[in-house]
Parts: structure tokens; sequence; C-alpha cells
């Protein structure tokens, strides 16, 4: 038998919605925080929003985009957000063709083969044989130039350059690798055309087993599901180009992918002669550089072996006036009286002379062959 009173009236159950519902508001906002608080990327992942944004509004602003593409990039999703936030525009990238010294037959063939096609792209409308290759390979000994190839190619085709850091696309919640792994085709997409370059692609697209991770498992299959869409796509001009040291580690479905293939090999003497002359060019140099002896002492260099080599040469300058002060200092603390030419001393540092390379040479070859990059057999005197 029921009470006479007891019965809910209508005001109190709205009273009572009201209150589940505010404290339901400040207990799913609480968690939400406690959570941000408690994950370890929520900073990292603010910044890289904030980058991201300020590379599309530069994106947005590049002569020659339509409205089409600021639309797009306003509907941009988190995940494309986070990818980004690795967008490198055009003008910002300081490399081009005349900063690469000995590759120019390289050079060359990347023009016919992956610029002309896409700044000609009206005159090979009609082909599908004359369409660029929607994926590119580097390969070849470390420290060569491959990277500084890569934005030399964006920079001349006038490409949006996204530099993939293969970490974003890993998470810890159990589906969100696929979707950045996603993001970064639909992203390209939207910025095309567009360059996605992987520095060192064999550490993340190595041949498969059955020894590999669930995640990394599907998070490649993934990828090559979602290259092989561009391929299928003749309208669509994005180009994943990757870089690296160990091509037989790749796997050979990726191989299939990346058709255009360039082997960027060591630099002989000649190539050398001229790598240096081009690192040197902004620097103050004495007359007394001979650059052919220098290419053929610094066999089994690099082109970044190279500029380390210049680097060094240009501190023992520094450390040559370091000293001269110093010396100078002491001499002023033991004579307390100074003359009017002491006065009039302007310091100034001096050009780089051969001697200095001939040093930095015998140093780094020392720490070669310390190391084992290099044979004892390979010293070259100067002398």
């Amino acid at each position: 038998m029921m009470v006479e009173g007891s019965a809910f009236t209508r005001n109190d159950v709205f009273q009572m919605a009201i209150r589940v519902a505010f404290v339901s508001a400040v207990t799913y906002f609480s968690i939400k925080w406690l959570v941000n608080q408690i994950d370890p990327t929520s900073k990292s992942r603010k910044k890289a929003e904030e980058r991201a944004r300020e590379q599309l509004r530069k994106i947005s602003c590049r002569a020659g985009l339509g409205g089409k593409h600021s639309i797009a990039l306003d509907k941009l999703t988190d995940h494309e957000m986070i990818i980004a936030s690795q967008l490198v525009v055009p003008e910002e990238i300081n490399v081009n063709w005349k900063d690469i010294a000995g590759l120019d037959h390289l050079i060359n063939e990347l023009r016919e083969t992956v610029i002309l096609p896409i700044q000609k792209r009206e005159l090979f409308a009609d082909s599908r044989l004359t369409q660029p290759p929607k994926g590119v390979l580097l390969h070849g000994p470390p420290g060569c130039g491959k990277t500084l190839i890569a934005k030399a190619t964006a920079k001349e085709a006038n490409m949006s350059f996204i530099n993939l850091d293969v970490s974003l696309l890993t998470d810890k919640w159990y589906g969100e690798t696929q979707k950045l792994a996603a993001a970064v085709f639909s992203l390209a997409v939207k910025l095309q055309p567009c360059i996605v370059f992987i520095d060192e692609i064999e550490s993340f697209l190595r041949t498969r087993t059955q020894h590999d991770h669930e995640a990394t498992a599907m998070m490649k299959t993934q990828f090559m599901s979602l290259w092989d869409g561009l391929i299928t796509d003749p309208a669509c001009t994005v180009i994943i180009m990757g870089a690296t040291n160990r091509p037989q580690d790749l796997d050979r479905a990726i191989q299939r992918r990346m058709p255009a293939t360039f082997h960027v090999a060591m630099p002989a003497a000649p190539q050398r002669e001229r790598i240096l002359q081009l690192i040197l060019r902004a620097e103050p140099t004495a007359s007394d550089i001979d650059y052919s002896r220098l290419g053929a002492a610094t066999e089994g260099f690099s082109g970044s072996d190279l500029h380390e080599l210049c680097r060094q040469a240009a501190v023992y300058r520094v450390r040559d006036l370091a000293r001269a002060e110093m010396a100078r200092e002491a001499q002023a603390k033991t004579n307390k009286s100074t003359s009017d030419s002491d006065d009039e001393y302007v310091d100034a540092v001096r050009p780089i002379t051969m001697d200095d390379l001939c040093l930095a040479l015998a140093k780094i070859k020392e720490s070669k062959i310390q190391c084992g990059s290099m044979a004892p057999t390979m010293r070259i005197e100067l002398d």
C-alpha cells in the first residue's frame, strides 16, 4: 500500500536529473584532467599542435594555393595535426641543388624522373607511364647527402615536405597507431604536391617476420595498404621518399612500391675536391690551400666527414686567437705600464690555412683508425 505523498513530483525528478547531470559532468572532466596530467606526452602533443598550426598557416598563405586548400586545412583531424607538426614548407628549406657538390649525374636523373613530370604535369596528362613515381629510395653509405638530396628535391619541385618521425606513429592506446599511419597519407593528399620523407626507412619497414609485434605488423600492413591507394590514383601527387644505408633489410613489398631507386655512392677524389670548395666558399681561407691534394688525401671520407674536417680546421684559428689573448693578458699583468700601441691592437681571426686542414685531417684519420672505420694502410701523408 503506497503512503500518500511518498511519490516524486515532477519538480523533484527534474532537480534530481540536474544533480545527476552535474555530478556526471564534473566527474568526466575531472577524470579527463587527471588523465592528461598523468599522460607524459600531453605537453609534447600541445607543442606539436602549436607548431602544426603555424606551419599550416604558412601553407595557406603560399602563392598559388586556392581556397580549396585553406578549407581542407581547417578540417584536419587531431591525428593529422600531430603529423602536420613535421611539415616543412618549401620556403623554409634552405637546401638547393647548388648546395650539393659531386652528384651532378644523380641530380639530373632526379630532375628528369621526379621533378619534370610534376612541373610539366599538363604535358603528360594523357600518359600513365610518364607520371612521377609514388616511391623513391635513396640508398648508400651514411653521410653522403641522402637527406640533403630529399630536401633539395622538395625545394626545386616546390612541394610540401613532411619529414616523418616514425616515433610519432607509435601510441600506447590500441588502434591509435593505425589512425596515425592513415593520417600521414590523408594529410599528404590534402597538401599535394607533397613529399613524405622517412630517414632510416629500414628501421620502420624492415622485412616482416613471425616475431614481429602485433602492433608493428598492423602498422606496416596499414602503411602499405594506404600506399597502394596512392599508386592506383594517377591524379595524386604524393611521393614517399626513403633513405637507407641498408637496402637489403627492406621488405620486398616496400621495394616494389619504390621503383625509382638511386644509389648515393661515396665521393671520388674530384667530387671530394668540389665538396671541400663548396664547404669553404663562404669562409675566409688562405691562398695556400691545395684542394686537389686534399681531395686525394681524403680517400674514404664521406660528405659529412669532409664537413667535420673543415669545421675542425676553422676551430683551430679560433683556438690560436684565444691563446694569443691569454698570452697578451698574462703579459699585461706582469707589465703594469701599458703602451699606446696596446690600445690600438685590434683582434682579428686569421683565415683557414692548409696547415689547419692538414692537422684536422690527421686527427680525423687517427680517430677513424681507432674506431675501425678506416684501415691503417689508408694513411696518406701530405708532406
